[in-house]
């Protein structure tokens, strides 16, 4: 069956009976040239694959065509009817029906992929679960070795942004805390049925073995960085002062120290200075 042909896809759901959901944010991936570019940027014959949200399965099937093993995880109970005629040709496919920010991804991980020599995660997500999606699989330290996912184009830059950069927010410096990301390449509102309003890009992020700094506490760091990007357009002795209560003098004698200006804005720190202040504010 041919899923990127439009014709052939509203036949199936008119067959069905199935509408989209404007709720789900569901624009399905119907560019028959996007998935095999996907597919082929982390995919070989000895991997599994952890995709969140296959649609009817376009990316799906490209996916099966090279990994050993396709686990996908839909959130639409109205696709069970829609899958298993659109991917029934693969047997190394299979469709697990859930919220994949409520399911155990680590479970099923072991469960699903015990036989293969690698993982990866790759999904095509909607807009409004972008940043939450890809945190929760980050903070989660799952044993991947790439997450590969479509997103909005202005969402790939803020998430591939180097840090210390004026695209730079609380997201990129945990992206690049736990992986190194790329944008792989852009794809256009046309690629998708039915048609959102802005453009798309394709993002990997390859997981560390090891952060790329030492921190005193992780979970502090974290609760800093956060209020570092709270009140952008304000200082971080301001922004900091105001969302964790630390006194503004306190935190002026930490970037003195850190050799910084007490003006300084979260946007222009590099990491190893955030870790360098993170560290000095933390207290046991």
């Amino acid at each position: 069956m041919n899923l990127a042909d439009i014709k052939t896809v509203e036949n199936l759901l008119k067959s069905k009976g199935f509408t989209f959901k404007k709720s789900l944010g569901q624009n399905f991936l119907i560019d028959s040239s996007v998935c095999p570019r996907m597919a082929e940027s982390f995919c070989d014959e000895n991997c599994g694959v952890l995709e969140i949200g296959p649609g009817f399965g376009v990316l799906t099937a490209e996916l099966a065509k090279r990994a050993k093993k396709v686990v996908a995880i839909e959130l639409d109970e109205r696709l069970r009817e829609i899958l298993p005629i659109t991917l029934g040709e693969f047997s190394n496919v299979q469709i697990i029906f859930g919220d994949a920010m409520k399911l155990d991804i680590a479970k099923i991980i072991e469960e699903k992929f015990y036989d293969c020599e690698s993982v990866s995660i790759c999904a095509n997500l909607p807009y409004y679960i972008t940043s939450p999606l890809i945190m929760m699989l980050l903070e989660k330290k799952l044993p991947v070795k790439y997450i590969t996912v479509m997103v909005q184009k202005e969402a790939a830059e803020r998430l591939c942004a180097e840090v210390g950069s004026r695209e730079s927010g609380a997201v990129t410096v945990a992206v690049d805390y736990y992986s190194k990301a790329n944008i792989l390449f852009g794809v256009g509102r046309n690629s998708f049925h039915p048609a959102p309003n802005v453009d798309s890009a394709v993002i990997q992020l390859e997981i560390r073995k090891t952060p790329p700094i030492k921190l005193k506490n992780e979970e502090f760091f974290f609760k800093f960085i956060k209020a570092c990007f709270a009140q952008r357009r304000k200082t971080l002795v301001n922004t900091v002062s105001n969302t964790l209560g630390i006194g503004k003098d306190k935190i002026k004698e930490v970037l003195s120290l850190c050799g910084l200006s007490e003006t300084v804005r979260s946007e222009q720190l590099k990491m190893e200075e955030l870790a360098s202040i993170s560290d000095s504010l933390f207290r046991k």
